[in-house]
């Protein structure tokens, strides 16, 4: 008898789905701090929060939630052959990186508007790839047993 072999795809689907929930989580909070800057840009160096109206930290947190998207939502692509999830994430995607690079230059408007509606696009890509990854697991249990569950 050779060894046992050890499935490792509920690991790996767990993992996707923590990456999902992080990413819908920062794509979020990115959407709504892009809504509200307009409005607490003066109130954020009262509080120490200064760093938050910053170019540089909004820079940063825009590539972290694209990468995370991309390999979250790449790897969901990869398990259920689904398109939704990328079709929302790239105009998205586009769009929040369109609004910390070109739109900065303009007003504050046009910088909110386009990172607040990139970052909801992107959110709801990693809640629809959620949703779907867990009809697939739910249709794959039924069609193979329980042991196929993601």
């Amino acid at each position: 008898m050779g060894p046992a072999v050890v499935d490792d795809a509920p690991k790996a689907a767990g993992w996707w789905h923590l990456a999902d929930r992080v990413g819908a989580t920062a794509s979020f909070l990115c959407a709504i701090h892009c809504a509200l800057l307009p409005f607490v840009l003066t109130v954020l160096p009262l509080l120490g929060l200064g760093f938050l109206a910053g170019h540089r930290f909004e820079r940063g947190f825009v590539m972290f939630a694209a990468t995370l998207a991309l390999f979250a939502l790449a790897g969901g692509y990869r398990r259920h052959r689904r398109p939704l999830p990328l079709l929302l994430a790239v105009p998205g995607l586009l769009l929040l990186l369109l609004g910390v690079t070109w739109a900065t230059d303009y007003s504050i408007v046009v910088h909110s508007v386009m990172v607040t509606c990139g970052g909801l696009l992107v959110a709801s890509a990693h809640f629809v790839n959620l949703y779907i990854d867990r009809r697939h697991a739910h249709a794959e249990a039924h069609v193979h047993g329980p042991q196929c569950v993601h």
